[in-house]
């Protein structure tokens, strides 16, 4: 049987309650919706991020292994030379491999572009070089359907449209090859700070008081101020909360436009023999245990995410709802005939998942803490886990783990630790959670490694908010 070729996109930020597949008040995602309905496609109902930001969840994506096994966004900044990533290991078998990344944790700063044949980092200093004049112009023709309209403010530019012309460019070039290929792309525009198109968030604009423009400045606002209204309490009114989620749902719909625009590329030309899989990174916090952004605490709605798959019949075909991205890139590439040893996702031909593991690093974490007591010297960072975080989930239940203490949560209410009453189940969990830290949660290397950002990297990474040293 032939190799199938895989397309695997990563959606910035993305919670799966906001989205249509997740029973979401507004239609935000259509065009997933329907790729899940359709014949060979499905929804996972029950994904969860292996971690809750961008450098961790990535990194365990692209080597199926957990974030205390493969170390980076935990201890470190980038991940071990000895650990082989998905792409490589699609090398060896026989595939062409391609990355579209708009964000610098997913870059050779961190060296997870290892195993790409092309991979393309987009930022405001490469976008002319790696689009072409063609794409530029296209976007320019089209700025106010996908961006800003014409302005020199780059903050307000997203990637999307860009990225997505040259996926649909590059996948254009391999239709008609004998050779599969394997293509990641990482759309990153639901990230903060918000500027979606006009057209995406005035529909929703007699949901809020504010006028649009007004919206998209409070948008800029809390992007530039989120560690200060964090270290504040999160204490914006009413209006300003609709605002919020007007904007990042507009964010979605117009990356939803885009993903339905590059399937139906695909299925234009005849590549039939495509898995094309959809999902994010992890999701957003508006408030919940007093966070923003995707900091700090392993919620369900900063781990929760979106999971569609069309094409895998192996993945359609599962029974079960609770998977992992190790799970799917796990199958997927015993599908592929690729080598997957050391891979610690569960076949989902074979094997079901019963509880999912997320894990948050300290490092980051505590500088995020230090931060907002700066800002407010009555900040309480004492509700928080300040060292590594383990948060094993059940259907019922969310065991946090550090070594400064334990709690369970009845979910979904994630605030009070019912660990008095459910003694039996902390038990259990706790064994559960001791034997993954003692066999697939071992670090491959204690060595630390540091990122190898430019400066330019380094730029983006403070333009999207992330406290660089």
């Amino acid at each position: 049987m032939r190799q199938p070729n895989v397309v695997w996109i990563t959606l910035e930020s993305t919670r799966a309650d906001h989205t249509t597949m997740g029973g979401y008040t507004r239609d935000t995602t259509p065009n997933l919706d329907r790729i899940a309905g359709a014949t060979r496609g499905r929804s996972f109902d029950n994904c969860h991020t292996h971690g809750i930001w961008t450098l961790a969840s990535s990194a365990s994506i692209l080597t199926g292994t957990t974030p205390t096994h493969h170390g980076a966004g935990m201890q470190n900044d980038a991940i071990p030379a000895e650990l082989d990533t998905v792409p490589e290991r699609l090398q060896r078998a026989g595939y062409r491999t391609t990355c579209l990344s708009p964000n610098s944790h997913l870059s050779g700063g961190t060296d997870l572009d290892r195993g790409f044949d092309e991979f393309t980092w987009l930022s405001a200093d490469t976008l002319v070089q790696e689009a072409g004049p063609r794409i530029l112009l296209k976007y320019l023709h089209n700025c106010r359907r996908h961006g800003p309209g014409l302005t020199t403010d780059t903050r307000k530019h997203g990637t999307g449209f860009v990225m997505n012309e040259i996926a649909k460019r590059r996948i254009g070039s391999y239709a008609g090859s004998d050779e599969p290929f394997f293509l990641y792309a990482h759309y990153g525009d639901p990230h903060h700070p918000y500027h979606p198109p006009r057209r995406f968030l005035e529909p929703y604009a007699d949901d809020f008081e504010m006028t649009v423009d007004e919206a998209l400045a409070f948008g800029q606002y809390h992007h530039d101020n989120f560690h200060q209204l964090i270290a504040d309490g999160c204490e914006l009114s009413d209006d300003e909360w609709n605002v919020l989620h007007a904007l990042y749902d507009a964010e979605i719909a117009h990356t939803d436009e885009l993903v339905g625009d590059l399937f139906a590329h695909i299925r234009g030309l005849d590549l039939d023999n495509t898995v094309f899989v959809v999902t994010a990174d992890h999701g957003e916090l508006f408030g919940e245990q007093g966070m923003l952004a995707h900091l700090v605490v392993a919620d369900d709605a900063v781990t929760h995410v979106p999971c569609i798959v069309h094409g895998a019949d192996a993945l359609v075909d599962h029974d079960g709802e609770t998977v992992q991205h190790a799970d799917l890139m796990t199958t997927l590439l015993e599908s592929a005939d690729a080598d997957t040893t050391g891979m610690q996702g569960v076949d989902l031909r074979e094997e079901t998942r019963e509880h999912t593991l997320t894990q948050r690093g300290a490092k980051r974490t505590l500088k995020n803490l230090d931060r907002f007591e700066e800002l407010n010297a009555e900040f309480d960072r004492e509700r928080y886990h300040e060292a590594t975080l383990h948060a094993l989930r059940t259907d019922e239940f969310k065991y946090l783990k550090s070594d400064e203490r334990a709690e369970l949560f009845a979910l979904p209410d994630e605030t009070s630790d019912v660990s008095d009453d459910e003694s039996a189940v902390v038990e259990n969990l706790d064994d559960e959670l001791e034997t993954i830290l003692e066999t697939d949660g071992q670090p491959v290397s204690t060595e630390d490694r540091d990122g190898e950002f430019t400066d330019a990297m380094k730029q983006q990474l403070s333009d999207l908010g992330y406290l660089v040293d």
